[in-house]
């Protein structure tokens, strides 16, 4: 039972973690990159649209279930003297923390600070709003999807790990 519960989290924190890490990937190769051509006042109020909606459950499970799984994961894995994939799960751990980091010291609080600024036709300068935010929204976002994209290569590893030690045993 318990290599079952272990395959099982590590799957599934392989699913969360690309869901995590594709976020993060999709706003620094798409989202960001598309916006950058609109006008201030746009960029604003569609950057504080999505902020807002991004604010779900769906997000949250994903958010915070990719870490819970990796600890499963983890654990059962430790327990069965999986050490090659402990350790992997244990680096993926480490660099998701990278992303939770770069994402509760730096873009939320820029978030708070965009959405803060009230609605853009209240704005005196929704162009001073926008070059508060924008660059350093963006550098970080290429951390955290530099980070979460390493996790989930560590994760996936660990998979390999797992496949290769429950064929040989």
């Amino acid at each position: 039972m318990a290599d079952v519960v272990g395959g099982v989290a590590l799957v599934g924190a392989v699913v969360a973690m690309g869901m995590f890490s594709g976020l993060f990937y999709g706003f620094a190769v798409a989202v960001m990159p598309g916006l950058r051509g609109v006008g201030d006042g746009a960029f604003v109020e569609v950057m504080q649209r999505i902020n807002r909606a991004i604010l779900n459950g769906w997000f949250f499970a994903v958010f915070f279930g990719a870490p819970v799984l990796m600890l499963v994961a983890a654990g059962v894995h430790l327990e069965a003297g999986r050490w090659g994939v402990v350790v992997w799960v244990a680096a993926a751990l480490a660099l998701y923390g990278v992303a939770l980091v770069g994402t509760m010291a730096v873009n939320v609080p820029l978030n708070t600070a965009l959405e803060r600024a009230g609605a853009v036709g209240r704005m005196a300068d929704p162009g001073a709003v926008r070059r508060a935010f924008e660059a350093p929204w963006v550098r970080w976002n290429a951390v955290r999807a530099l980070a979460s994209t390493g996790s989930l290569g560590c994760l996936a590893w660990a998979l390999v790990l797992y496949g290769g030690s429950a064929a040989a045993g």
